[in-house]
């Protein structure tokens, strides 16, 4: 008893409340690009970029262009840019439905919106279970996609589950970056779920291929025959940035 309370005491309240609302202070999230002119000449974002997600066109009305979608939220573009153009913010409602709307400029500062789905609203809304599968992952995502259903964020609550079974599911949250040797496994997964069945691509890796985009050993067919239904990005993607993205999807009250 007196362990459990010591414990209480030194770590305080860990169930957030509002999801939603939360906002993780010292979380690096968004890409803020400014409308300070770059410096004459310089690449060096685009260079210390170890995905290739920042894109620069010198001579166009938006000169520097992040793809969330290919973004491992490092921070080194902003830490070389001489004029401060580049920085982050605590952001993480940075889900989308489209994989276009992951890209931003000066701009276009902000990720498009997520429109409720009726369809997935009515089907899914009171009752979602989706499985997991890892096609290639380093552990990062998947260690946060495990943190959905602990003592903070406790996704549960909204009717949301993981299960152990592609055959209990609604849906797939696929992490990693769909390497070769994951495909049949990814294949079978997906065919054991009954219809109707949604995809949910979590984490740079599963989205682009992050740092590993190319390489020989990816075979990313999977994601052009059944398109995510919704694309969480993140290095690993933070478990809030999930939960306010599926909240927005199917329209759940916050």
């Amino acid at each position: 008893m007196f362990k459990s309370i010591a414990v209480r005491k030194s770590q305080g309240t860990q169930y957030i409340p509002d999801l939603y609302a939360a906002q993780p202070g010292g979380f690096r999230g968004k890409p803020v690009i400014a409308q300070t002119a770059c410096t004459p000449g310089c690449v060096a974002c685009a260079e210390v970029c170890p995905s290739n997600a920042v894109a620069l066109n010198i001579a166009g009305a938006d000169p520097v262009a992040i793809d969330l979608g290919r973004c491992v939220i490092c921070g080194d573009c902003a830490s070389v840019c001489p004029s401060q153009k580049l920085s982050f913010n605590n952001d993480v409602k940075l889900s989308t439905t489209t994989r276009e709307a992951l890209v931003v400029t000066a701009a276009r500062p902000n990720i498009d919106p997520i429109q409720v789905s009726d369809a997935l609203k009515k089907r899914f809304g009171r009752s979602l279970k989706l499985r997991s599968v890892s096609a290639g992952g380093c552990n990062g995502c998947e260690m946060e996609v495990n943190a959905w259903g602990n003592v903070n964020f406790d996704i549960g609550r909204y009717g949301i589950d993981m299960v152990a079974s592609p055959r209990h599911a609604d849906g797939i949250v696929l992490t990693g970056v769909l390497n070769r040797n994951m495909m049949a496994a990814l294949q079978i997964a997906w065919d054991a779920i009954p219809e109707p069945k949604l995809v949910i691509a979590v984490g740079a890796c599963a989205i682009s291929g992050g740092v590993f985009a190319e390489s020989n050993a990816l075979q990313r067919e999977f994601l052009d025959n059944y398109p995510p239904s919704l694309f969480v990005p993140g290095c690993p993607a933070h478990p809030l940035t999930f939960i306010s993205g599926i909240m927005d999807l199917l329209g759940i009250a916050a």
